[in-house]
């Protein structure tokens, strides 16, 4: 298949795009490199491989490229809560406007996958899991932007969306700023953390679990079609204070302290369902205590603090 990919050299996109083309796919790439990133280098060899810089933004570049692919896979998006606070404008118009003007530059014939996220349900109650059913309550303009792109999507007949828990793991473009990721490199480098709200719970999963999931939802698209799929660990459910004790487990120098006083910036906190994809045949394979002992490895080699979306 023909399969475009915005944002392909970021987090996600750097390790899915090696694993489309291992599969056999022509894949295009159209990136901006806004953290002057070098992913996608080792991917150069692939005949298959067409890497573009330019922006999402751009209806002709889009229209062109969008009109060669069998599957389009929009992940060029401002990512996280914070950024998007910070910048807005941008936020809007890559988040939502981009991926709209991309839906309408469609055909059904065209399979999309997109990525949106479980924060959209905010704050869970207490001990009841979030299935796909329950509704949305973002509380932040990353959550909303996603949210409302997501209903676009499902109602165009034509889209699968993947509600993704926390990713972690190594990736060619390395982020910093994810949970699992920001916690193992404190106890790496800084050796203790200061936990707010530790009781603050929500699901995760790793970042080649997710590229799997894209690529079982192109090899099961009609079956999959028109709905909304968590994706996240279901052995994974865990608070901010159990994961940092699943670091300690690996690295016993990590000193894990709670304060009795201030907020969370991050309010949300829920447990999350997976049972709805795992119907599908799909189960990741990456576990959380592997993720960590990888993380753990590739901290010795990383020693900056550049790997973020901020």
């Amino acid at each position: 298949m023909n399969i475009l990919v915005t944002g392909g050299a970021g987090y996600i996109g750097s390790v899915m795009v090696p694993m489309l083309l291992a599969e056999g796919h022509r894949v295009t790439v159209v990136d901006n490199f806004m953290y002057n990133q070098s992913s996608l280098l080792d991917c150069c060899h692939y005949e298959a491989l067409t890497i573009i810089r330019g922006d999402v933004r751009d209806k002709e570049l889009i229209r062109k490229q969008a009109a060669k692919s069998d599957v389009l896979i929009p992940l060029a998006c401002l990512v996280g809560a914070p950024l998007c606070d910070q910048k807005p404008v941008e936020a809007r118009t890559i988040n939502f406007d981009a991926i709209k003007m991309l839906l309408d530059l469609s055909s059904r014939n065209q399979r999309i996958v997109f990525p949106t996220t479980n924060s959209g349900y905010g704050v869970g109650q207490e001990g009841i899991y979030c299935t796909e059913d329950t509704p949305l309550n973002p509380i932040s303009l990353y959550g909303v932007l996603k949210a409302d792109i997501e209903k676009a999507l499902l109602d165009s007949g034509h889209a699968i969306t993947l509600r993704l828990a926390t990713a972690f793991g190594i990736s060619p473009r390395m982020r910093l700023d994810l949970l699992v990721n920001d916690f193992t490199y404190r106890a790496v480098t800084d050796r203790f953390v200061i936990l707010f709200e530790a009781h603050f719970k929500r699901n995760y999963i790793h970042v080649r679990d997710i590229s799997r999931a894209f690529l079982h939802s192109i090899e099961h698209f009609d079956r999959m079609k028109n709905e909304p799929y968590n994706v996240g660990l279901s052995d994974a459910n865990l608070s901010k204070m159990e994961l940092c004790l699943e670091i300690k487990k690996q690295f016993p120098p990590f000193t894990i302290m709670e304060s009795p006083i201030g907020k969370d910036p991050d309010q949300r906190n829920y447990i999350v369902s997976n049972e709805k994809i795992e119907r599908t045949g799909f189960s990741p394979l990456v576990s959380l205590p592997a993720g960590i002992a990888e993380l753990l490895k590739g901290y010795q080699v990383i020693r900056r603090n550049q790997y973020a979306n901020v």
